[in-house]
């Protein structure tokens, strides 16, 4: 069994119900109550920030890398590698709370998704992914990509299916049903990946990496369980300039469109429509 989360308060629904150790945010600005050491602290932002619709500041112990939004849009996941046990909070928005799901730390942790249709959390250190069931608090499953540094992952809108980047070029695709082996290893970038991505509504899949490039690929799931994914390579999207032997730091897809958006080390957001 996995880090088994140390509940606290009033339960929450069962999708996110890992979250119900949730502790309170700090609530509206000029609270009397100091929070306690460590705790999260969410907070009323500057009138600068709140004119430019930033509603509210959460702070960390540590630096905040990445964060990934749970489909219902009230949840949210965030990643700071340093923070150890603290690694992964949970945030719930409309209650303004904040908590860590783990009692302890399973290694640096460098990435992190919401299912899209089951109460797990897929959590990604430098060489494994756990999938943590937050309803019963458990470890569901470990999968080995047999990468050296994982550095992203994307959820398959099925749900069935789960996309991993490394800094050592691996792109790998899992079977979440098969095994918890990779089902296709992919090496076409010529330098590490920074991030990969599906896209939520059709059969396309991406991946950015440091040699300035990104990677799209069809990506067709079938509902016969008999049948392997199939994967097609499409396009290579160059636009991006190396800096500091940095290139393509994120991706992202439009919700209905084949629309891309890159962002690179360059200081530039590309968008690319096809």
């Amino acid at each position: 069994k996995g880090p088994r989360p140390r509940p606290r308060g009033e339960p929450l629904p069962a999708a996110v119900r890992g979250a119900a150790l949730l502790e309170p945010g700090g609530g509206e600005a000029g609270a009397s109550s100091e929070p306690a050491e460590g705790a999260v602290v969410w907070s009323r932002p500057s009138a600068e920030l709140q004119s430019e619709g930033v509603a509210w500041e959460v702070s960390h112990v540590r630096s905040a890398t990445s964060v990934s939004w749970h489909h219902r849009g009230d949840y949210l996941a965030s990643v700071a590698p340093e923070g150890a046990s603290r690694a992964v909070l949970l945030h719930q928005l409309s209650r303004r709370k904040s908590g860590s799901p783990f009692a302890k730390s399973k290694g640096r942790v460098e990435a992190v998704a919401f299912h899209p249709k089951k109460p797990w959390l897929c959590v990604a250190t430098q060489r494994h992914v756990r999938i943590y069931d937050l309803a019963s608090q458990e470890l569901h499953k470990k999968l080995n990509p047999s990468a050296k540094w994982i550095s992203s992952l994307s959820v398959h809108p099925g749900g069935d299916n789960l996309l991993l980047g490394s800094y050592d070029k691996r792109l790998c695709w899992f079977d979440l049903d098969l095994s918890a082996s990779p089902y296709k290893t992919l090496r076409s970038h010529s330098l590490a990946i920074r991030s990969v991505a599906f896209h939520p509504r059709l059969p396309l899949f991406a991946s950015a990496s440091d040699d300035a490039s990104v990677h799209v690929y069809h990506g067709r799931v079938y509902s016969d369980l008999m049948s392997n994914a199939l994967i097609v390579p499409l396009k290579i999207l160059k636009g991006h300039e190396i800096a500091s032997h940095l290139g393509v730091m994120d991706i992202a897809w439009h919700p209905t469109q084949p629309w891309l958006f890159s962002a690179g080390a360059d200081g530039s957001i590309l968008l690319y429509t096809g």
